[in-house]
């Protein structure tokens, strides 16, 4: 019986998210007031009290999702992972509480990665699609059809769990095979409200920005085991996890087939740190025999 910490990505920030652990932990507000100094500017407000549409900013929200969930680890007494994965973003909170980076590295990458992000989304007109109650090889399929038939850019980028899948590209990649995929018998395939086409070629740009980022970063020897997005498997060794976070970028999300390969690790209890629901519904999804609850 293994224990599994697991940290959600963007789209799980809320208004006010973080601010019970301010006003109730001095620790965490120390930690608040360390991340507003590395940031240079006040995220911490703008958690607290700003609106839906400011912590839709990416240079805002992938910081803030990283904040908020390792000071909701650091409130667990006790916590003891025997393995750590996070959906996209995620995984930067997971290599903090493995212990392979420092909770100040941590941010600094993550707001370079956020950064680096939104300055692609600017590059070309890009979007995401969720695919609903179609098979993850149909989607595969019609991707690449799309893409030989059109040149346009449209590919798998977020395997949630069994039936739901996101795929990423150039907007008239992603509408032409919205329509293809619907007509193929999908459920629905809709436009998402998100920036670009986050985890698809279309990120290249962001990626060598990364990279100097994390070559001139410190990664220390992991505490336990990350399933990382990319490969989908344990991974240990400190190079491996640097490359498979810079292919993160235009890499798809492989959730549902890391959430299986730790449940095959011996993971039967699965927690979400941070704020949100979403990655415990997707679990119940992917496996309903082990047990998935959450700490925000």
């Amino acid at each position: 019986m293994k224990h599994a910490f697991v940290f959600p990505g963007q789209g799980s920030q809320f208004p006010g998210m973080g601010k019970q652990h301010y006003e109730n932990s001095a620790f965490a507000k120390k930690l608040f007031e360390q991340a507003n100094e590395i940031l240079g500017f006040r995220i911490s407000d703008i958690m607290f009290h700003g609106t839906e549409e400011d912590l839709k900013q990416t240079k805002v929200t992938q910081p803030a999702v990283f904040l908020h969930s390792i000071i909701a680890y650091r409130s667990i007494e006790n916590a003891r992972p025997d393995m750590v994965a996070g959906h996209s973003l995620g995984e930067f909170s997971a290599l903090v509480v493995n212990e392979t980076l420092s909770f100040d590295d941590g941010l600094k990458l993550v707001s370079i990665r956020a950064q680096a992000m939104q300055k692609a989304c600017e590059i070309q007109a890009s979007t995401m699609a969720a695919v609903l109650a179609l098979a993850d090889d149909k989607v595969e399929q019609i991707c690449n059809e799309v893409q030989q038939e059109t040149g346009e850019i449209v590919v798998p980028a977020n395997y949630n769990c069994p039936g739901q899948l996101v795929i990423s590209g150039s907007v008239k990649g992603v509408e032409i095979a919205c329509e293809k995929l619907k007509a193929a018998g999908a459920k629905r395939a809709m436009i998402l409200p998100v920036g670009g086409a986050f985890h698809s070629p279309l990120m290249e740009p962001a990626k060598t920005e990364l990279r100097s980022a994390i070559e001139l970063t410190s990664f220390h020897e992991p505490a336990c085991a990350v399933y990382q997005n990319v490969v989908a498997k344990a991974v240990m060794e400190r190079d491996e996890i640097k490359q498979n976070l810079i292919n993160q970028l235009t890499g798809a999300v492989r959730w549902t087939q890391s959430v299986q390969a730790m449940i095959a690790g011996g993971a039967t209890q699965f927690t979400e740190v941070g704020p949100g629901k979403v990655l415990q519904g997707l679990i119940g999804k992917i496996d309903k025999s082990v047990q998935a609850n959450g700490v925000n």
